[in-house]
């Protein structure tokens, strides 16, 4: 379990294909604190590190994992959010994230605002995920309130905090992104549809 609360960035150093699956290894300021089988969420993925050492740690994408995020993407140089799961007792303070990600979304807007961003996002809708106003979704695995939500598109308001410690700073208009919807109405729209 996740909170959506970024801790620090990784960087690609470098990507090996094997069969399906995408080796990525990666650099970053939590590289020490890290161990094998510990589990990392990488712009909202939950990935397992496969192996590590003081400067560098490796994580192994599946070809599943590939086809529903934006991991298949990367390029040696790209920049990610990094969240170690969370401890049992401590603070919730974005909200339930599993790292399980349900599919991408392209960004078709960008406005800076006065003090301010505000993000637009476009996503199939035909999984039947949601959002709602003021409701909960993760954008890179950044925990986000809805600010305006549509049929396959919403917005999320930016702080000067998070843009400065997320990749939000680098993400233009035409950039794919990975969402995770909020657990509670995702179990919320199934049970509807069942209906």
């Amino acid at each position: 379990m996740f909170t959506g609360i970024i801790e620090a960035f990784a960087r690609v150093n470098a990507l090996t294909k094997e069969g399906d699956n995408l080796h990525i290894e990666l650099e970053s300021e939590l590289t020490p604190e890290l161990k094998v089988d510990q589990s990392v969420a990488h712009n909202g993925v939950c990935l397992t590190v496969v192996s590590c050492n003081d400067k560098f740690y490796t994580v192994t994408a599946i070809k599943e994992t590939l086809d529903k995020t934006n991991l298949g993407l990367l390029k040696v140089g790209d920049f990610l959010n990094l969240e170690r799961a969370m401890k049992l007792g401590d603070r919730l303070d974005g909200h339930i994230v599993q790292g399980h990600v349900d599919q991408t979304a392209k960004c078709i807007a960008s406005d800076t605002l006065d003090g301010s961003w505000r993000y637009t996002f476009e996503y199939d809708s035909i999984p039947n995920n949601i959002t709602i106003e003021k409701g909960s979704i993760t954008v890179n695995g950044v925990s986000l309130t809805v600010v305006n939500s549509y049929k396959n598109k919403f917005s999320v308001a930016i702080i000067p905090f998070t843009y400065e410690n997320t990749i939000f700073k680098e993400l233009e208009v035409g950039k794919i992104v990975n969402l995770e919807f909020d657990l509670i109405g995702k179990y919320i729209s199934k049970l509807y549809l069942k209906r």
